[in-house]
């Protein structure tokens, strides 16, 4: 049976604050989203070490810093007004925006 893919009220280049685990406190923008996994991959968050392997003459191998997925549960949205918080959505016409739930302003 297929697991249900999750409904994201993020979206890439949204600016997301960290919330639980090591990294609590960092912000970051959204690189990219693996809806199946429930997954975010955000700038200079969550960084670990990858043994890499030298693919041209010029490349260089070794081990380098990348950014590993945080799950989606452990980020919050930034509002530029207020900081951290939830998201609401509003019908305005035909489209649907997306509102800070503190200060009500559209994201």
């Amino acid at each position: 049976m297929a697991e249900a893919v999750h409904k994201f009220k993020l979206k890439k280049e949204d600016t997301v604050e960290v919330i639980a685990g090591k990294d609590k406190g960092k912000r970051g923008r959204i690189l990219k989203i693996a809806r199946d996994a429930d997954r975010v991959l955000v700038e200079g968050v969550n960084m670990v070490k990858k043994a890499k392997k030298k693919r041209k003459q010029n490349d260089r191998g070794g081990i380098v810093e990348i950014e590993a997925a945080i799950h989606s549960s452990n980020l919050m949205i930034v509002c530029k007004k207020c900081g951290p918080t939830r998201i609401g959505y509003k019908a305005d016409g035909d489209k649907k925006a997306r509102f800070c739930k503190k200060c009500g302003e559209v994201l």
